[in-house]
């Protein structure tokens, strides 16, 4: 028996695996940003398995049926029936939009009609760019350099408002691309260099996306390709730049001394340049003396951090947001933590620590980012344990707490594994709500970073 779905998969001519995995991908990813089920957009599909249904050896199950009706826009159970038998005038395909009668009723099983319309132009305006990019066979075109920019514009935007599911598999693709323009010989000398930035900035992001997944080797290897990249670009602001990402792996894999090393290497780097990464490495230098105890260091990189702070002029990277740019809640954020981290004890710390939170309290804000806001949740929250307040203190994790599993990323998870570590002290030791309260971090940090496939 052929099913429908063996059926139309053949007239589209998705008959190939990889072909029909990466429709496959954008159906569920377009599914998840409809109905806000995140761990929808990590669904792949093995080539075993593809074959499976192909052949009607096994059925699809769970949510699996789910993205096969939105890709297809017909209910599951016709799918997976036998397909209408041809009469030779209209394939069972063109049956199912013959009318305008059976439009409406196919489409309104699924949902209204603009969210069929805007998932299936998706789909064409992908097909579309990788035409177009083939098509300049000869050289690199502008249209495709303009492409890659645009895209990377708009990952770098988003980065930190989504679930890293949704936009990584874009991100990876990007990457690939680019890689495959340096490497061939279409390239004209005039691109080189824009190409090696667009490249350094997605090995940037990559390292990011690695590191948020728990991986500092992979994270590592990725920033060494962009450092590479950036200095064949010659773009000294991303080299500078790199350095700071390379700090902040280091700090989050507690190397101290590596991160401590590389801000300050960065900082060399970027003398004279005036965007936020100059505030950012004196930040990073910063939290990674703390590390190590140094306070002296802590307070005169802060203190030199409010004085780059003053002379900011935007640049070409400011210009793209995201992890490429250093908002003052940010700066704030990092001091807090900094000096949470040395122990310090006061009132006049916890205020400042309510005052991070307060910057990443709107998210309609552009320089928002969930990931800087759970952080400084935590910090406040080891700032308020520090003066003795156990209510306060569960008071600033509880929405950090409350994060679904595509957000809990490596950073978040380490952040509140310090308060957890905090709650052990002596004087809480038999306290039921710090008990309690490291019970619920345990069980937040025991899940699968990010929940992504492996």
């Amino acid at each position: 028996m052929a099913t429908l779905l063996r059926v139309l998969i053949d007239q589209k001519g998705w008959k190939d695996h990889p072909t029909f995995a990466h429709q496959y991908r954008l159906a569920a990813q377009s599914l998840a940003q409809e109905t806000h089920e995140y761990s929808l957009a990590t669904l792949t599909l093995s080539e075993s398995t593809f074959e499976r249904w192909c052949l009607g050896k096994v059925k699809p199950q769970n949510d699996a049926r789910r993205v096969l009706a939105h890709l297809f826009g017909r209910p599951i159970t016709e799918l997976l029936a036998e397909a209408p038998a041809s009469d030779g005038t209209a394939t069972p395909l063109d049956r199912g939009l013959s009318t305008n009668a059976s439009i409406t009723e196919t489409r309104a099983d699924h949902g209204a009609d603009l969210r069929w319309m805007e998932r299936h132009a998706a789909m064409a305006a992908r097909r579309a760019i990788e035409f177009a990019m083939g098509a300049e066979r000869k050289e690199v075109g502008q249209e495709t350099l303009s492409y890659l920019q645009d895209e990377v514009r708009r990952i770098a935007q988003i980065y930190n408002r989504v679930p890293l599911a949704t936009i990584l598999d874009d991100l990876t693709n990007i990457q690939d691309a680019t890689f495959r323009l340096l490497e061939g010989d279409r390239t004209k000398a005039s691109q080189i260099r824009d190409l090696y930035f667009l490249a350094a900035l997605q090995a940037g992001m990559l390292a990011k996306a690695s590191h948020d997944l728990g991986d500092p080797h992979a994270a590592m290897m990725q920033a060494r390709t962009a450092a590479v990249c950036a200095d064949q670009a010659e773009h000294r602001g991303m080299c500078a730049w790199v350095r700071g990402l390379q700090s902040g792996i280091s700090y989050w894999a507690d190397r101290p001394e590596d991160a401590l090393h590389y801000a300050r290497q960065g900082a060399c780097m970027g003398t004279g340049l005036c965007g936020s990464i100059t505030v950012w490495l004196a930040a990073q230098e910063a939290r990674a003396a703390a590390l190590l105890g140094d306070e002296e260091t802590v307070h005169a990189a802060n203190h030199r951090a409010e004085h780059l702070r003053e002379r900011t002029i935007p640049d070409d990277l400011d210009a793209l947001g995201g992890n490429f740019y250093f908002p003052h809640a940010r700066q704030t954020y990092f001091n807090v933590e900094s000096n949470v981290l040395l122990g310090e004890s006061k009132a006049s710390l916890v205020k400042r620590a309510e005052e991070a939170v307060q910057g990443f309290s709107n998210t309609n804000d552009p320089h928002w980012a969930f990931t800087a806001e759970a952080g400084s949740r935590a910090s406040l929250a080891l700032a308020r344990l520090q003066m003795g307040d156990l209510e306060g203190t569960a008071e600033a994790v509880r929405p950090v707490l409350n994060l679904p599993p595509n957000q809990r990323n490596a950073g978040i998870i380490g952040s509140l594994q310090r308060v957890q570590a905090s709650l052990l002290g002596r004087p809480l030791r038999g306290s039921k709500t710090a008990l309690e309260l490291r019970e619920e971090i345990g069980i937040f940090g025991s899940r699968p970073t990010l929940t992504l496939p492996h």
